[in-house]
């Protein structure tokens, strides 16, 4: 298959990303803005910026991570499955549509300025040239990008001259009051304005055609989002100093109006005519961006097949684009530019909001194939403020937005009931998805069980093929394991049985056939290799497999019930918990599955010649000293039974904890003794010893703080402090 060529440079991207945003958000709005809050319009600009920065940096992330899968629509189909992917799609429709009618209803205003024509007939101006870019869009001129960075040189010029000549020009007088409805009005103009930097994402969707998107795509994404913001904060600035309230608050030209007033009147065309050729420019490529989604749904199978086919001779999806520019004329005749201009804005913040999430699912479930060479900064805490944030703001948008945001949900889910229920893709979330989290988005379903010859598909080129029924341990592998070999030796300590089960298990998006990644794969060679000549070296009964699935926890899930394992032993990264809301696979696993588990946090220790357990007292003590006392034998290893207990314990109670813990080893094959120490800082305490031994073990994780709770995002301090590789078990009750 051949791939994009990487041909655009980082200068491009941060062009086509300003291009993006340079339009009717500075071209129209900034006077309507000003009318709801005063001067303080900069601020208000400002503070739209910061609002929308999580999401840039989340979209940077997502897009380093699916650098050619087509942008906003498919990371949240990923994520959240067809229904909610159906619902953004046609979010992303609206919201791209809205906001090039906006720039056609202002393209109006900038026109009368050049042609005598009545206000009252802009809106038919406006219709005739959305008939023009129509046929452009249908005959596929726009792709020479060439003129878009032209327009866009000739717009920063004509504004960086506005700047140059107003700012000494400043009437302290107009910017008089700051404030006309206080923090409220601020805020809900922070709202209103944020549809002025929707465009720093758009370069998300070409991500597979820039040289080095893991650090490029974002770099253009945050300068491109400084450069914008310091041009709509000075211009904003400029504008309210220079022209009193009472005329900006009611003008949707103020470019030309400032231009007028600065260089008279010869000046003032020379700015209409720029505002004309932008906002064209805007609306023609906002027609070609908005026309894609639908085209990308019908052929997801979440519209109607007709709205996928492309015209014969121009290779243009020449339905959809129809169907976007007959939405936006009847935007256009009915609705006025401040309701377009709030729609567009809610449509923006409600695909923000789920681009925050999607970064925080996909990265708590730890879904195997998302591996972005970007990562967020402040995870999940900028997430977290976007969500937040963005949540306000569509509150302080009004009722109206809301309730179209409800009624397109509706219109979402209606249409998905009736084209995209036969989708056999599902979300990351429907996957890996905590109970709380599924009764809120979906249908509660009782797992089905899948059959490994269907739902997975086993690599047989070399192997044989079959999965044992009679394995004590199964070792699933998933890719981040530091030594494989030790992790198999980790299993094999603790298994009761002859034989144990390895399986090598590549996970891959729903949209990728199973078949496709089987073939080729020199590290599962590798790995058969290595697990072979371990299993002659150390005597054991090794299976071997490779296995591609698209869902890890089924997989695991059948692999545990078919081979009647005790236990199922897992590479760890030393996370301590699992969230409410979300849940990565091992999570789901641990509350699901019968067999108990061992999680290794493998600190590269090869040798394990001492062994630390430190248990506070349970009904499962027994249990935890029997398999320390297995894993010693298998190594040849002593081990030590540790008690932390409070510094102001009773005698009485520290003899009879001294005397059931010596009762508890005392049948113990391998060589033990019993530490009981006094500190009120078991961490530390644990920490220390661990410098003396090879392995500590652990009992299950608890959960603490809520953040944790809901996200699953802490670290198991225990296991991070550990100078010894940790082994935490989780011991299911008979």
């Amino acid at each position: 298959m051949k791939k994009l060529n990487r041909s655009v440079n980082l200068t491009s991207a941060i062009a086509i990303s300003i291009g993006g945003m340079l339009g009717s958000g500075i071209f129209v709005l900034p006077g309507i803005a000003a009318a709801k809050t005063g001067s303080s319009i900069w601020l208000a600009y400002l503070l739209a910026a910061v609002c929308i920065l999580p999401a840039a940096l989340s979209k940077s992330e997502l897009a380093t991570a699916m650098p050619s899968s087509g942008g906003t629509y498919v990371y949240i189909e990923r994520t959240f499955g067809p229904i909610f992917g159906t619902i953004a799609g046609i979010g992303l429709w609206l919201s791209l549509l809205l906001k090039s009618s906006f720039a056609l209803v202002g393209f109006g205003a900038y026109l009368t300025v050049l042609v005598s024509i009545d206000e009252g007939f802009t809106k038919y101006a406006a219709l005739f040239f959305l008939l023009v870019i129509l046929g452009l869009n249908i005959v596929g001129i726009k792709k020479v990008g060439k003129v878009q960075i032209v327009i866009v040189t000739i717009s920063l010029i004509s504004l960086a001259a506005i700047l140059i000549f107003g700012l000494p020009n400043i009437n302290k007088d107009y910017l008089q009051p700051v404030f006309t409805d206080g923090n409220i009005g601020l805020i809900s103009t922070v709202a209103f304005v944020y549809i002025s930097y929707a465009g720093v994402t758009k370069i998300a969707a070409i991500a597979g055609e820039i040289k080095n998107p893991s650090v490029n795509l974002p770099r253009a994404m945050m300068l491109s989002l400084v450069i914008m913001s310091a041009i709509y904060v000075s211009v904003a600035f400029v504008l309210v100093g220079n022209i009193p309230m009472t005329d900006l608050g009611s003008d949707i030209k103020p470019i030309y109006t400032i231009s007028n007033i600065l260089g008279g009147t010869y000046i003032g065309y020379a700015a209409a005519i720029v505002g004309v050729i932008t906002l064209v420019s805007m609306a023609n490529s906002g027609v070609l961006a908005a026309s894609r989604f639908p085209f990308a749904m019908a052929i997801d199978k979440l519209l109607p097949e007709f709205m996928s086919r492309i015209h014969s001779k121009y290779l243009t999806p020449v339905v959809t684009i129809v169907m976007t520019c007959l939405v936006m004329a009847l935007v256009i005749l009915f609705l006025d530019v401040e309701k377009i201009a709030k729609l567009a804005s809610a449509f923006m913040v409600m695909m923000f909001i789920s681009v925050n999430a999607c970064v925080i699912i996909l990265r708590e479930t730890a879904t195997q194939w998302y591996n972005p060479p970007y990562k967020s900064p402040f995870y999940p805490f900028i997430q977290l403020f976007g969500i937040v944030s963005g949540i306000i703001l569509l509150i302080l948008l009004g009722l109206v937005p809301l309730l179209a945001i409800l009624i397109i949900t509706i219109i979402g889910f209606l249409i998905y009931l009736k084209y995209g229920k036969k989708a056999l893709r599902t979300g990351v979330l429907r996957k890996y998805g905590h109970r709380p989290a599924l009764y809120l988005l979906y249908k509660k379903k009782n797992r089905r069980k899948a059959r490994l010859t269907g739902d997975i598909v086993i690599n047989s080129k070399f192997l044989d093929g079959e999965i044992l029924d009679d394995a004590g341990v199964v070792v699933p592998l998933l890719g981040n394991e530091k030594s494989p070999e030790m992790l198999v030796e980790i299993g094999a300590a603790l298994n009761t049985k002859e034989k144990l089960q390895v399986a090598n298990i590549i996970e891959v998006p729903n949209q990728t056939f199973l078949e496709a990644v089987v073939d080729e794969n020199p590290k599962v060679t590798a790995l058969a290799r290595r697990f072979s000549r371990l299993a002659k070296s150390n005597r054991i009964n090794v299976d071997f497999e490779s296995v591609v699935t698209h869902n890890i926890s089924d997989t695991i899930y059948e692999l545990s019930d078919q081979t009647h394992c005790d236990w199922l032993v897992f590479g760890w990264n030393g996370r301590a918990r699992t969230g409410i809301l979300i849940n990565n696979p091992i999570g789901w696993l641990m509350t699901h599955i019968n067999s108990n588990f061992a999680l290794f946090k493998d600190n590269g220790v090869r040798y394990i010649g001492k062994v630390l357990i430190a248990l506070t007292p349970g009904k499962n003590d027994k249990k935890f000293i029997e398999v320390a006392d297995r894993i010693s034998q298998f190594y040849g290893a002593s081990f030590s039974f540790l008690r932390v207990v409070s510094e102001e314990i009773s005698e009485t109670d520290y003899n009879d904890l001294e005397q059931t813990s010596n009762a508890l080893i005392s049948g113990s094959i391998a060589e033990s003794d019993l530490r009981i120490i006094k500190s009120n800082d078991s961490i530390e305490t644990i920490s220390n010893l661990s410098a003396s031994y090879d392995l500590l073990i652990l009992g299950s994780p608890k959960k603490d703080s809520w953040i944790n709770v809901l996200f699953g995002s802490g670290k198991d301090k225990f296991t991070e402090k550990s100078a010894c590789s940790v082994l935490r078990l989780t011991i299911k009750n008979d």
